[in-house]
């Protein structure tokens, strides 16, 4: 929630300078990730430090850049609206774990005469009233300071609830060439000029007293007689008065334990009447009725009530809201008197150029008839240049003209070229698919012929193979018929030499 972070910035950022090791306005990543992890822990939010380390690549960070991380992954996690004192119990947490951080700087000092718990009243009335400003030589390094007149409220309201006189005239010579003042600082003169010799209890009561004022923003305390809701009796109540609530307690030493609560919101208004000293408080739930003591008392419990109502439906707290207005006047109190000191010096400027300008005006008396003369021979002189110059620019755009149209006749050439070689490259592709078609077809054609080769190479072997057998045939047969025409030879030849039997016929012997 940004309202959450910008009123918690100042608490943060002493934090974070009492991290520094070094002046640099740098804090390394490790240090602020016990600080991010207690926060985020006061927020019911956990493991929110661990996206430090893949925050940036460096490894420390500025308070801008740790702001920023702190509003995009701790703060942004919490609802956009918030109740005032929900608002208030968060700032007060972290408001103390950063004091706890940062209080070794403050504690630890030469003569203290605040006790610690005033210290941190101190500290949280001066960081929500305080400016986060940066330095002047160094826009990444910050401070935070008060302005010296917000020292002075603070300063004059501690004095007069002592029962001191507030002498003005005096802070303003402490102040004197002041903006600001940071918080080590208004600690020392509050404890060095205005609580010397002040006793410890009573510091203690004033100081919680303007904690409660400006931190709680308390707007009215004080004694008040409440009728009973049950029992029409009326009863003395020690009264406090926020812009939220009016809580009653049995007495202003029991302030930790309250006896009621009263809601307060837009929706409620106070009536009062002159008989009793009577006032009415008019709610969502039902009416209340008080009584004060004496008719003033009456007058300003009315006037802290309908201020309380006005302000109840404000997010970001009465004080707060004060501090801003307080702010924004010194803001145009500032700008008033830097437009004065602006006019005065623009005046003393004017005054002092019109001087000036009557002691030239003599002189220029006495140049005006040379410098005519010299304006009329310089005005010839201009005219010839002139004339000169506007026949050469003529020529020039003529030389440009020229050019122009040669560099269109060659664009349209270069254009009627690449149209040319983008036809020359598509015939060209075209016949390059064509040849690559024809030696496709031709690849086909050549490994039909080889099959049908090897088919022939094939058939020649097998036939090879039966004109083989069949000579082989002839030659077997060849031979047998020859041995047997021979044998059939020898046997004639051996039955012509044979005797013939009686009968005529040859004697043959059995084969």
């Amino acid at each position: 929630m940004a309202n959450l972070l910008e009123n918690v910035t100042n608490s943060i950022w002493h934090a974070f300078n009492a991290l520094q090791t070094e002046k640099t306005g740098n804090v390394m990543k490790s240090k602020l990730k016990v600080l991010t992890a207690n926060i985020g822990t006061l927020l019911d939010l956990y493991g929110v430090e661990k996206g430090l380390e893949h925050f940036r690549s460096t490894p420390s960070l500025n308070f801008h850049h740790y702001k920023y991380y702190l509003l995009k992954e701790v703060f942004s996690s919490l609802p956009d609206s918030l109740t005032l004192p929900s608002l208030r119990q968060f700032e007060s947490r972290i408001d103390e774990v950063c004091w706890l951080i940062c209080k070794k700087n403050f504690v630890q000092r030469s003569n203290p005469i605040l006790p610690d718990q005033c210290v941190y009243s101190i500290f949280r009335v001066f960081c929500m009233l305080a400016d986060l400003v940066p330095e002047p030589k160094n826009k990444d390094v910050f401070q935070v300071v008060l302005h010296s007149s917000e020292v002075a409220l603070v300063a004059s309201q501690l004095v007069t609830s002592l029962g001191l006189e507030w002498n003005e005239n005096s802070f303003a010579e402490l102040s004197n060439n002041t903006v600001g003042f940071r918080f080590s600082t208004m600690l020392t003169i509050l404890e060095t000029k205005y609580f010397t010799g002040v006793e410890q209890d009573v510091l203690i009561e004033v100081v919680t007293d303007l904690c409660h004022t400006f931190v709680d923003d308390v707007i009215k305390k004080g004694v008040l007689l409440k009728r009973g809701y049950l029992l029409p009796t009326m009863r003395e109540y020690w009264c406090v008065l926020q812009p939220t609530q009016l809580t009653y307690y049995k007495s202003s030493q029991s302030e930790q334990l309250a006896a009621g609560c009263i809601q307060l919101d837009a929706h409620c208004w106070v009536d009062s009447t002159t008989h009793a000293n009577r006032l009415m408080l008019h709610t969502n739930e039902r009416c209340f009725e008080f009584s004060a003591y004496d008719h003033k008392t009456r007058l300003q419990w009315v006037s802290a009530l309908q201020l309380a109502i006005h302000s109840s439906a404000d997010s970001i707290g009465y004080q707060r809201q004060l501090a801003q207005r307080r702010r924004r006047q010194r803001d145009a109190d500032l700008e008033e008197r830097r437009r004065r000191s602006s006019l005065m010096h623009d005046m003393g400027a004017k005054l002092h150029a019109e001087k000036m300008a009557r002691v030239a005006a003599e002189l220029q008396a006495q140049e005006i008839k040379e410098v005519k003369e010299k304006e009329i021979e310089m005005l010839g002189t201009r005219l010839e240049e002139e004339t000169q110059a506007k026949r050469d620019e003529e020529i020039v755009r003529n030389l440009q003209a020229r050019v122009l149209r040669e560099e269109w006749e060659k664009r349209e050439e270069l254009e009627q070229l690449q149209e040319e070689q983008r036809l020359m490259l598509e015939e060209e592709r075209r016949l390059r698919l064509e040849f690559e078609e024809k030696q496709r077809e031709k690849e086909l054609q050549l490994q039909e012929a080889q099959r049908k080769l090897k088919e022939l190479e094939a058939e020649r072997e097998r036939l090879d193979m039966e004109l083989k057998g069949a000579k082989d045939k002839i030659y077997f047969g060849d031979q047998s018929n020859t041995a047997k025409t021979n044998s059939q030879v020898k046997v004639r030849r051996t039955m012509s030499f044979m005797p013939s039997t009686r009968d005529g016929r040859s004697s043959r012997s059995p084969l």
